[in-house]
């Protein structure tokens, strides 16, 4: 059977209050009773002893008819006994004629008192009972009997209980009703999780709960949001993989289709005889150099794969960076010259990389190609040097630059920053600067970029000096 959690919250407050009442009520009825039949006995014990001692006192008998008077306004009745329990004032059919037992005789000559609070009768009604001992001597000589009815103390307590019934009453009215905004209140907190909740499992992942800390619940909607806000960004994450897929797909699809469209029309050509005798030698070298950049495609693809899982073991070993610097320059001069840019390098003779040889010089020829491809009768300079932790190594180039945009889309895998980019070893398919930055996080390094449009662009290379 399914209950409502606000039902289960408000019939749980209620019952508890209700539990909590009876035993306080009982509680209560029970204090308020035994203390009014106390104050009765202890009236009776204090006008018995004052009858006791002005008797002692005067000696005279005349003090008993005036406390007699006094008190029977007060609906009390008192008698005087001697050692044998004979009444000796007032001899009169009203006066008490109560025998005493034999244990309360033994107790009034031990000058004990006795009390008998409510459960005695005399004249058909129950009454509250004292008997206080007169000593003479040592040796009890008599005493004194002091009854009074119990009606007055139960109109008392009558009216103590109507008053605690009322008491009850009002407080559990007020009780209920706070108890169902309470249960209000934190039912409607759990229904705002459980509507966010219904928006996350719908694909809405802007389903915020106002927060703090002010309880478990509070702390449970922080935890909420926070679940919310990783669910966010995995979910960009996802739909952003989706994009890069479908963009790979259409850039590889792109990238294949004009050297496989160039190597089908030579070959058709071939094939029919639509080209000449002295053209031929020049469409085969064509189809030879498209060939082969669809296999340098093919491999900085699987190139980019492997590093990219972690399938490259690198194997470092300590280099001198001036070493590598020309080996770059030497490599890359004659495209240079071609293009009027002057290679500078710049390097601490002392400084050491601690690096994979091969890889190292992977990532520098592709940079430093990507600077000579977009500088015009400039310079790229190839700086190093090395501090207590790290090797850095900086390539500057003076040539168009990049504004802030093309900076932060740069390391996409098939980003180009101009379309017109020809054939290069690395990087012709936009692959090149992906395959360096994830390059150098296997080295435990970092790689940043600095670039203004007309001004030139700034490589940045760290490594660290030995592998944590």
């Amino acid at each position: 059977m399914r209950i409502k959690y606000i039902y289960q919250q408000f019939f749980s407050h209620i019952s508890i209050l209700i539990i909590a009442f009876i035993i306080v009520s009982l509680l209560f009825a029970h204090f308020v009773e035994n203390m009014v039949y106390e104050n009765k006995v202890k009236e009776l014990t204090e006008y018995g002893e004052t009858i006791l001692n002005d008797f002692d006192r005067t000696g005279q008998e005349f003090v008993f008819s005036q406390y007699q008077h006094v008190l029977s306004s007060q609906n009390i009745n008192f008698s005087i006994f001697d050692q044998m329990g004979r009444v000796v004032y007032p001899v009169s059919t009203s006066s008490p004629q109560t025998r005493i037992t034999e244990e309360g005789w033994k107790w009034l000559s031990l000058g004990e008192k006795i009390v008998t609070k409510h459960n005695i009768k005399w004249l058909d009604q129950d009454v509250s009972l004292v008997a206080l001992p007169y000593m003479g001597n040592g040796e009890l000589v008599g005493g004194i009997l002091l009854i009074s009815p119990i009606s007055g103390s139960r109109e008392i307590i009558t009216e103590m209980n109507q008053f605690l019934l009322y008491a009850i009453i009002i407080t559990l009215s007020v009780s209920f009703l706070l108890s169902w905004i309470l249960s209000k209140v934190h039912v409607s907190r759990i229904q705002k999780i459980r509507k966010a909740t219904s928006k996350i499992a719908q694909g809405d992942y802007n389903a915020y709960i106002p927060a703090s800390n002010f309880d478990e619940i509070a702390e449970m909607a922080n935890d909420f949001n926070e679940m919310v806000d990783q669910l966010k960004s995995s979910n960009e994450e996802i739909d952003n993989l989706e994009k890069r897929r479908r963009q790979f797909i259409a850039d590889v699809s792109h990238e294949l289709r004009t050297p496989l469209t160039t190597i089908s029309g030579v070959i058709e050509g071939l094939k029919n005889n639509m080209i000449e005798e002295n053209e031929k030698e020049k469409g085969i070298q064509l189809v030879s150099q498209e060939t082969k950049r669809l296999i340098r495609l093919v491999n900085e693809n699987l190139d980019y794969e492997r590093i990219r899982s972690n399938q490259v073991k690198l194997s470092k070993e300590r280099i001198q960076v001036k070493e590598v610097l020309e080996v770059i320059k030497d490599h890359l001069l004659l495209q240079a010259e071609q293009k009027k840019i002057e290679l500078i390098i710049d390097v601490d003779e002392q400084s050491m990389v601690f690096a994979d040889y091969d890889r190292l010089i992977q990532i520098l020829i592709n940079i430093t190609k990507n600077s000579i491809q977009f500088t015009n009768q400039g310079s790229v300079s190839l700086r190093g040097y090395q501090t207590d932790e790290k090797t850095i190594i900086e390539i500057i180039d003076t040539g168009i630059g990049m504004d802030k945009h093309e900076v932060e889309a740069v390391w996409r895998r098939f980003y180009k920053a101009d379309i017109s980019r020809k054939s290069n070893q690395f990087g012709e398919f936009g692959l090149g600067l992906s395959i360096v930055k994830r390059l150098v996080e296997l080295h435990e390094g970092k790689i940043d970029v600095i670039s203004e449009q007309n001004i030139g662009t700034k490589f940045t290379i760290s490594l660290p000096i030995k592998s944590s």
